[in-house]
């Protein structure tokens, strides 16, 4: 009998929103042939990642197989399904394959990494399909909140797969492609072995939304506005870009991008196809010689990104730009938890201008790209899989999305990043577990987040920091006093007397006592100084920081 199989691994996306990558295989256990879906990045926080570019997946266990691995398939070209393409295509080396928009998309970013663009094959939709190795992988157009995404169909000699993707049940998605059920109904006709599905809004009970239901609030709204408006949206929702400019066309409005990711996205849409008929826009330099009210900007950074042009427009200008009392901004977006902070910071910064700050209390301005509970039930009775596999989503929203499959009478695995299934059979079961993490983009240098430096950097953001630095003679005796610096810590302790004279006082009675066996070892002297830096801080200020200790020796 043969042991052959066909094995799903998540390394990022699900326990999780973002930072999507999933591993397929085929073949006998160790040795199957791999694909991979999807590889994404996730965003950093001051509390969590002080000083980080991004966090990436941690795909070591798939780079100790990269021998295996036949190809890579990317369903969008949302950061969190593209971004990390660039920063591990050199440790993969795959071919990767996606639809024209994200292939554009992805080619850029690829260019910017100095990768060949030939690595990336633009493919046409499903009923055309790819091989790669034992599996067959078709792009199935798909609704979500970018062009041209695509659910994959995965033909393996155990059965068929279907992963969605990220999508929505949208019939009129504005740009784009529609939801077609009559195309998922027949791609399931052969029978489904399984469906990773996503589970975003497996919480929302009503069903979802058309982003053409947008447009007359909008309208509205732009055309009852005095003074400037201003309009943030996720930079990548073309079709919410294509119905903000239309409305400020259609109040009378001349229209200007602001934000290179929001450029970006346009440039590839229109050299795609997949955008027609955008207004027309104008430069920074032409909205400052435009009476106010003629003028809607369209900006990034919905999400309170620091550097983004909401943020630099909030804090007093941008290209020359600045908002006055009696303008309008509008947050054509929802607040991705864990972004609540900074986007509430650029609101109160602009109620403290005068500016008017629109949020989509009421759902008139923003509708989600993902599937509402009703929505994903509708995608388990189209496709009526042997069992269902909940991926994008934190780990309630898999274990909702397990019990929302058992109610429509459909098997459901729990499988968060890591946890390998065994999808042969009629029942699925966890084979193994992987160890899974995440990588720090820190600067231009990938560190693990066991690594210790972003932990170093908590520790001495909530502790501050203090430097000793002492000299010893040939003889091994101190040659003056030791002397200290501080950064993140009072200046004057309870002793009312400065911080720095009380722990250079301390110190100086430490070495007086010290013995001559510790005053000839430094990992003595320095573990004999540092204990008594914290110990002094901790009574003078109530805080034990980090220490760093440097020796300098005088030879002969």
């Amino acid at each position: 009998m043969s042991n052959e199989r066909v094995i799903y691994l998540p390394l990022g996306g699900a326990g999780e929103i973002g930072m999507n990558a999933y591993v397929y295989g085929y073949g006998k256990p160790g040795k199957e042939r791999l694909i991979l879906i999807d590889l994404g990045v996730t965003f950093p926080d001051m509390d969590g990642s002080p000083g980080v570019d991004l966090i990436l997946p941690d795909i070591a266990w798939l780079k100790e197989r990269r021998n295996q691995l036949e190809a890579i398939f990317i369903t969008h070209a949302h950061e969190d399904h593209v971004g990390a393409l660039a920063h591990f295509w050199g440790d993969l080396g795959a071919p990767v394959y996606a639809r024209a928009f994200t292939a554009n998309i992805a080619r850029r970013k690829m260019d910017e990494h100095g990768h060949p663009d030939k690595a990336v094959t633009t493919v046409l939709p499903w009923p055309e399909t790819v091989d790669a190795g034992p599996f067959s992988v078709g792009f199935v157009p798909i609704s979500h909140s970018i062009p041209e995404s695509s659910g994959l169909v995965i033909d393996t000699p155990k059965g068929r797969l279907v992963h969605t993707g990220d999508f929505k049940i949208d019939h009129t998605p504005v740009v784009g492609e529609p939801f077609d059920e009559a195309v998922w109904q027949d791609l399931a006709s052969p029978g489904v072995l399984a469906l990773m599905c996503d589970s975003t809004n497996v919480f929302s009970p009503v069903q979802g939304r058309s982003e053409n239901t947008l447009a007359p609030e909008i309208e509205k709204l732009v055309a009852g506005s005095k003074g400037m408006f201003v309009a943030t949206t996720f930079a990548s929702n073309v079709a919410r870009l294509k119905t903000l400019a239309e409305a400020g066309q259609a109040a009378g409005r001349s229209v200007c991008l602001l934000g290179r990711a929001m450029r970006r996205m346009v440039e590839a849409a229109v050299e795609t196809g997949v955008l027609t008929g955008f207004p027309r826009t104008i430069s920074p330099e032409d909205v400052k010689s435009l009476p106010r009210e003629n003028v809607m900007l369209i900006v990034t950074g919905s999400q309170g990104e620091r550097r983004a042009a909401s943020a630099q427009l909030s804090n007093g200008k941008y290209q020359g730009i600045t908002l006055k009392e009696g303008d309008t901004f509008l947050f054509s977006s929802k607040t991705i938890p864990g972004n609540e902070r900074g986007v509430g910071r650029i609101m109160n910064n602009f109620s403290e201008m005068g500016v008017d700050v629109v949020e989509d209390y009421d759902g008139l301005y923003h509708v989600s790209g993902h599937a509402n509970r009703p929505d994903l039930s509708a995608m388990h009775k189209l496709i009526q899989p042997q069992m269902v596999v909940p991926m994008h989503g934190e780990h309630r929203h898999l274990r909702e999305h397990i019990k929302l499959s058992k109610s429509n009478r459909l098997k459901g695995v729990l499988a968060p990043n890591g946890t390998m299934v065994d999808l042969s059979a009629n029942t699925p079961s966890v084979v193994d577990y992987v160890d899974t993490g995440r990588t720090y983009l820190d600067g231009s240098s990938k560190i693990g987040a066991m690594d210790g430096i972003v932990r170093d950097r908590i520790r001495m953001a909530l502790n501050g920091h203090v430097m000793i630095n002492i000299i010893l003679d040939e003889n091994d005796d101190p040659l003056g006093e030791p002397w200290c610096e501080i950064r993140g810590l009072a200046e004057m302790g309870n002793s009312r007397a400065p911080l720095v004279d009380v722990l250079e006082e301390d110190l100086s009675q430490f070495l007086g006592r010290a013995g001559n066996k510790t005053l000839v070892d430094d990992d003595k002297l320095e573990d004999g100084l540092r204990k008594i830096a914290r110990q002094s801080t901790q009574t003078e200020i109530g805080k034990k920081p980090e220490v760093t200790v440097v020796i300098s020796r005088l030879s002969t």
